[in-house]
């Protein structure tokens, strides 16, 4: 059940439409940030194949630092994204959002 403008939010909930609604465009940037940051991490190992220059004659070499690249650090660097996207979009919703205790806080004692 959704409150009027006029009616009271009950102690149960602690947060008006309007900042849940700050939150989701928020964490919608946040996720669109790390997809781009993904994107470009992904496209960068074709690109760095390409730059380095796998015709000349010593390739056998070069193969085995891309492979090296694609097999541990890109994995290294997606965990550290995804790592870092969580803890970003919970600091978010945290900071954004109240809580229990602070709702509880903002109440003047009797």
């Amino acid at each position: 059940m959704n409150p009027t403008a006029d009616q009271p939010i009950g102690r149960d909930e602690f947060d008006t439409p309007a900042e849940v609604d700050a939150v989701f465009r928020t964490q919608r940037r946040i996720a669109v940030a790390h997809f781009v940051v993904f994107f470009a991490g992904l496209l960068s190992i074709p690109a760095v194949t390409l730059l380095t220059g796998w015709s000349s004659e010593n390739w056998v070499a070069q193969s085995a630092t891309g492979f090296v690249a694609i097999g541990a650090g890109l994995y290294l660097f997606f965990f550290l994204l995804g790592m870092a996207a969580a803890s970003l979009a919970t600091g978010v919703e945290h900071r954004m959002l109240g809580t229990p205790t602070d709702a509880d806080a903002a109440e003047p004692e009797p």
